[in-house]
């Protein structure tokens, strides 16, 4: 449901340098190539009236998730220097947000994202449209020790594991990657899955929980956190505190791929069901992909507080993502518009919501890629296990970096590109 757009269409070659910022220095050389804000991404301008489900959407619990992004914003600075565009303007634009309630009227939400926003639709160079999935907290029983009924264990962070390996030579590290020193020191590659299952961390104390199911396991490392229920009622919140560095495949895809499981029919519910009554071939199928998460305590969290994302603050279900932590800033708001199984029974229903990016994660790739957070349980679960569709994303940048402003060079049109069947979880 493409909206008629302006005539203007700017490839984000925008940069840092034509941005004007209070102490930063101008212009750099002009033979200097400036970075890019957003890569491999087309901006179109859109006024609010006409985002699909603007008028209509209540933002005041948007504003609250946006609120408590900007308490980390303004008290922490971006990892690695110097910071990117989005991150500065959201800081000016965070000092303001705070001096509102952190529960404001819907008047007051909706009149502060118009003035202190402009709105643009991103998408992908290659395609119309962004990417939305769906992720949730599992809840599961399981104990402190081992059991006959509780023999699967959950690991927390191992101390050999390196998180990236040290330039050698000159050479960049090997960021994202995870390893460990063999007995000789020689730095190899982090255990995979299958050896850990094997009992590769097993007798090291490293145990944080048992659970009863492998493929509960599977899904808390997927999800990324999990709620285990304990023999005496008491439930412990764990949450993501590492991987070990390898790939990560998607088992839907091998489903469909073995043509175990219709395209179509392509769910969590789907492979859990497989799972279940194939148990031999489920486990090799789960062994396929390699990633293995680790867990922590998250101790801080309340009973209503949703997991723990990654800019280190509880989610808001139907208001959180996970986006591209290497394209954008945690704490941007995003207008998603999508048709989505999220209805009765999985019936099509239409999705407009404000959104904050608060989490990433290692499939989410790309500048209008997204995974929408739908809290804990096993409802929250179906319709999460559901969601592999695509969607508009409406970016709102601080007026502060808005594009139309600044002289940017007008690129070709985008190319028109067929559609092509999207990939499977």
């Amino acid at each position: 449901m493409r909206a008629t757009l302006p005539a203007l269409t700017l490839l984000l070659a925008l940069t840092a340098a034509l941005l004007p910022f209070p102490g930063k220095a101008q212009a750099a050389s002009s033979v200097d190539a400036p970075p890019v804000l957003f890569p491999q991404a087309v901006l179109e301008p859109v006024s609010f009236a006409a985002i699909p489900g603007w008028d209509t959407d209540p933002v005041a619990p948007a504003f609250t998730a946006f609120r408590l992004s900007c308490g980390m914003i303004r008290k922490t600075t971006e990892g690695a220097p110097p910071p990117r565009p989005v991150f500065l303007a959201l800081r000016a634009t965070c000092a303001r947000a705070l001096r509102l309630p952190a529960h404001p009227r819907e008047h007051t939400a909706r009149a502060f994202f118009r003035r202190e926003f402009v709105p643009f639709r991103i998408a992908p160079l290659e395609q119309p449209q962004g990417f939305l999935t769906g992720y949730y907290e599992p809840e599961v029983e399981g104990s402190r020790t081992p059991t006959a009924e509780y023999a699967t264990p959950l690991y927390r962070r191992p101390p050999d594991l390196i998180v990236e390996a040290p330039p050698k030579d000159g050479a960049p590290a090997n960021k994202g990657k995870a390893f460990r020193r063999d007995a000789d020191g020689t730095l190899v590659p982090y255990h995979d899955r299958g050896a850990i299952e094997d009992g590769a961390l097993a007798g090291k104390g490293l145990e944080v929980a048992w659970i009863k199911d492998p493929a509960d396991a599977f899904f808390a490392h997927i999800q990324g956190s999990v709620r285990v229920k304990l023999p005496d009622g008491a439930v412990l919140r764990l949450n993501y505190d590492g991987h070990n560095g390898q790939p990560y495949t998607p088992v839907g895809r091998l489903l469909i791929e073995r043509n175990l499981v219709p395209r179509e029919k392509m769910s969590m519910d789907a492979i859990r069901a497989y799972i279940a009554a194939h148990p031999e071939e489920g486990r090799e199928l789960m062994r396929q992909n390699r990633s293995y998460v680790f867990f922590r305590e998250a101790t801080e969290l309340k009973p209503g507080d949703g997991a723990v994302g990654a800019q280190g603050l509880p989610l808001t279900a139907g208001r959180s993502i996970a986006v591209d932590r290497n394209i954008h800033v945690y704490g941007t708001p995003f207008f998603i518009a999508a048709d989505l199984p999220t209805g009765p029974d999985g019936q099509i229903a239409p999705f407009r919501h404000l959104m904050v990016a608060q989490d990433t994660g290692s499939a989410i790739i790309g500048p209008a890629r997204a995974d929408i957070f739908f809290g804990a349980g096993k409802e929250a679960g179906r319709v999460a296990g559901r969601i592999q569709h695509p969607g508009q994303f409406v970016i709102l940048l601080p007026r502060a970096l808005d594009p139309t402003l600044v002289k940017v060079p007008r690129p070709k049109p985008r190319p028109v590109i067929p559609q092509t069947a999207t990939a499977a979880p």
